[in-house]
């Protein structure tokens, strides 16, 4: 049985308070929060992640998942322990934790690198799974899963049970071209982030304007056993206002997947 849930990700209003997010997802009749580590519950602040949590629930909502900037293979170096974020994460009732694949593009990378961020990731999925969070990876430009070629790769060389993978459409190609970057990570995939942008990626545009597209990624994605969530991200012009339409859009879609 699959279920997914239409959401939001909390970076799509950076500038807003973590109550104000809650309001206007509740209001929206979205029913979960992926939090982000940024701005609205920092990693390593514990006192603001049991705030949030408490304003999640308190709202009738489920904290999605945690949205942190871990980089695999980089961030312990550059002082951030996962230890931290998986603390965090934890205080937050937060069942998952979005890390990044390192932090260059596949095709600038060598060996080395690659490995010590397959190795980082096998390290930190055992970890989180001892506390029983899951983690799961970015799909994004800039780290190991930038291409198709590159993510299916780097999802066979962290075979950990307790590693999954999020999907978003990548900027500028055909439906069938995601389609078939979403059926690749399909047994892995965590989560979605759902926004819709014009080819060049220049301008975001009313997710009502990309049916075509969603309607079909959403049907692929229900087709997998389990509960996932689709979760708003990037609206246009980063305008509140607009919140309630986008969510109105998505779960309309997914009555009927």
């Amino acid at each position: 049985m699959s279920m997914i849930h239409p959401g939001l990700v909390s970076i799509t209003f950076r500038k807003l308070t973590p109550r104000q997010v809650v309001d206007l997802a509740a209001a929206a009749g979205l029913t979960g929060i992926e939090w982000g580590g940024d701005v609205h519950v920092p990693h390593g602040n514990l006192a603001r992640a049991a705030e949030v949590r408490q304003l999640t629930a308190d709202a009738g909502l489920a904290v999605a998942a945690y949205g942190s900037y871990y980089k695999a293979g980089v961030s312990e170096n550059e002082g951030l322990a996962f230890e931290k974020v998986l603390d965090t994460a934890r205080e937050l009732g937060a069942p998952l934790i979005r890390v990044w694949a390192g932090k260059k593009g596949s095709a600038e990378v060598d060996k080395a690198y690659r490995t010590g961020v397959v190795a980082d990731c096998q390290r930190i999925a055992g970890m989180a799974a001892r506390a029983g969070v899951v983690v799961a990876s970015e799909y994004h430009g800039g780290t190991l899963t930038d291409t198709d070629a590159s993510t299916a790769a780097f999802l066979s060389e962290v075979p950990h049970y307790n590693f999954k993978s999020y999907w978003q459409p990548r900027s500028g190609i055909r439906v069938s071209e995601a389609l078939k970057g979403l059926q690749e990570v399909l047994p892995r995939l965590a989560h979605l982030h759902v926004y819709h942008w014009l080819p060049d990626a220049a301008q975001r545009r009313p997710l009502a304007e990309g049916a075509e597209h969603w309607q079909r990624y959403l049907k692929l994605a229900a087709t997998i056993p389990g509960d996932r969530f689709a979760m708003l991200e990037f609206v246009p012009n980063d305008d509140p206002s607009i919140l309630a339409a986008e969510a109105a859009t998505l779960k309309q879609w997914l009555k009927f997947i």
